[in-house]
């Protein structure tokens, strides 16, 4: 029986992911939602959402006493990170002047602009970002088996991850600009949508996750 933890640290709709898990989890598998450091430390699988803003989020981090716990997790074992929970896992954002993220990963979280436009209309685009968008993915992975490529996936946002190593691009999605909608990268991936909301696609995401055994690619 393995235990999935899904990080409580004040920041994100919990009850909206846990009830997407629950209905795609392994027979037997235990899924808790906590912000104890021990009980995120000892589990087997470590999911990461969030919401709101970046500064609020990294200071709700520090103040659960979670910054290097998930520093550690996200080191160790298979990881999830959901919208927010994938932003802060780079350096840092340009909200209200710039905050310092997690550093996991180089690269910059940036705002949409106050007025981005359609590239092919050109017509004005409202910000955040929100509604059904399709994931271009930009490579195998196992969280992607099953889920046919430009699958359509909820978003809301205003900002969006830029990371300096295209590399550890796995999806993309288009909203005035291409941006990255996904990260992967060792047992890391992480997903700018809500997968949770994001009916079969989404559920199928969160059933490969909860039998992902932290490979980058299926052997």
């Amino acid at each position: 029986m393995a235990v999935l933890a899904v990080i409580d640290y004040g920041m994100g709709n919990l009850r909206s992911v846990v009830n997407a898990l629950s209905r795609v989890a392994p027979a037997g598998d235990r899924i808790v939602v906590t912000s104890s450091p021990q009980a995120v430390l000892s589990a087997d699988r470590i999911v990461f959402p969030g919401q709101g803003a970046a500064r609020d989020c990294m200071h709700e981090i520090a103040a659960h006493e979670l910054t290097e716990v998930v520093k550690t997790v996200a080191g160790q074992r298979p990881f999830l990170g959901i919208c927010m929970g994938m932003q802060v896992l780079l350096e840092h954002s340009e909200e209200n002047g710039g905050i310092q993220l997690l550093g996991l990963f180089p690269g910059t979280v940036r705002y949409f602009g106050v007025s981005p436009r359609d590239s092919r209309t050109g017509e004005r685009l409202k910000i955040p970002h929100m509604g059904w968008n399709q994931v271009r993915q930009a490579r195998a992975h196992p969280l992607w088996s099953g889920i046919p490529d430009l699958s359509r996936f909820y978003f809301v946002h205003s900002y969006y991850a830029a990371p300096a190593d295209p590399g550890i691009v796995a999806g993309t999605a288009e909203y005035g600009i291409d941006f990255c909608a996904a990260l992967a990268c060792d047992n890391i991936f992480a997903i700018q949508c809500h997968p949770e909301k994001s009916a079969e696609a989404g559920l199928r995401l969160l059933h490969n996750f909860a039998r992902w055994n932290g490979e980058p690619q299926t052997t």
